[in-house]
């Protein structure tokens, strides 16, 4: 039995297929089944149930898996031990991002990580939150930025900052030209929406009940469209097709500059306008945290990627600590 052995059959179990497992160890498919056929005649079990269309993993399979996720990190943190020795901050942080963060704030903390931190590149992946979360579970990322809440995987998380949620609406819109808008006056137009999947469409349907109660009616929000990122539907707001919710950190600086002399762009056909707040209270946001392992090591990695994304400008979110 080897670690290697151990590596392909937690990536067959993850992709549920030979092919895209290879494809992700960074070998060929019949490398990776002759070495999974040993590990299964070695261990005088069956690991996978074999079809035309899927991979399953058998029961006693989805055990040996586990242990075996277990050997991998374990195995890691040896390696992670010997270069804490040497430089705690040495070698790269794998970092996941989700998608409504990705764009708007990793440029700023590249260059901050960049200056603070040279000898700790950051290794950027960019997904959805379930699929963050088990590329944690299995050690395929050491850290993500993800936004709450998340299923509860006994993850080590730190707390970044609020961000406010703005609405984004045609610039010839009527409530272009207010101040603040509500909920209630969001509800009454299309609304554009993320895709299943998205965290941010579950955030945005969990802080404005009104979208959730009208999304499948005929009445309130009338009609909705959905959008594979928020810079599409940004471009379907400024052709008049709706309204949508954006977080603070998307909007472009010079769209709030009404002193400056805006660019040609889509973005001169949006205006972003705060929400109202809610019963009195805080206007919608996003808690956005760091999570991280707690069996990972390496401590003061996590500190110096903290004190990067500190050192970014984050303009109009309440950073926490």
């Amino acid at each position: 039995m080897t670690l290697t052995e151990l590596k392909y059959i937690v990536a067959v179990a993850r992709e549920k297929h030979f092919g895209r497992a290879a494809d992700a160890c960074f070998v060929s498919q019949p490398t990776l089944s002759v070495a999974i056929k040993k590990l299964e005649e070695e261990l005088d079990v069956k690991l996978f149930e074999r079809s035309a269309n899927e991979v399953t993993v058998t029961t006693l399979g989805e055990e040996i898996v586990r242990q075996a996720q277990s050997v991998l990190e374990q195995a890691a943190n040896i390696k992670e031990i010997a270069k804490r020795g040497k430089d705690p901050l040495g070698g790269p942080l794998k970092l996941g991002v989700i998608y409504t963060i990705g764009p708007y704030l990793l440029p700023s903390l590249v260059r901050q990580s960049i200056a603070k931190t040279p000898q700790m590149p950051l290794m950027l992946q960019e997904n959805f939150t379930v699929k963050l979360l088990e590329m944690l579970r299995t050690g395929e990322i050491d850290c993500a930025i993800m936004a709450e809440p998340f299923p509860d995987t006994g993850l080590a998380t730190a707390a970044l900052y609020d961000e406010p949620f703005m609405a984004a609406v045609p610039s010839n819109h009527p409530m272009a030209s207010l101040k603040r808008v509500s909920a209630e006056q969001l509800k009454s137009e299309t609304m554009l929406l993320l895709g299943n999947g998205h965290c941010f469409r579950d955030h945005v349907l969990e802080v404005c009940p009104e979208f959730a109660r009208f999304s499948s009616s005929t009445e309130g929000i009338r009609k909705s469209f959905e959008g594979s990122s928020l810079e599409t539907i940004k471009h379907m707001v400024a052709a008049g097709m709706g309204v949508t919710l954006v977080p603070r950190l998307s909007v472009p600086k010079e769209a709030l500059d009404t002193q400056a002399k805006r660019k040609k762009s889509e973005e001169t056909y949006v205006r972003y306008v705060p929400i109202a707040d809610t019963d009195g209270g805080e206007p919608p946001m996003r808690r956005v945290v760091l999570a991280w392992r707690r069996s990972f090591t390496r401590y003061e990695a996590i500190a110096a990627l903290r004190n990067a994304i500190y050192a970014c400008e984050l303009p109009g979110v309440k950073r926490l600590s």
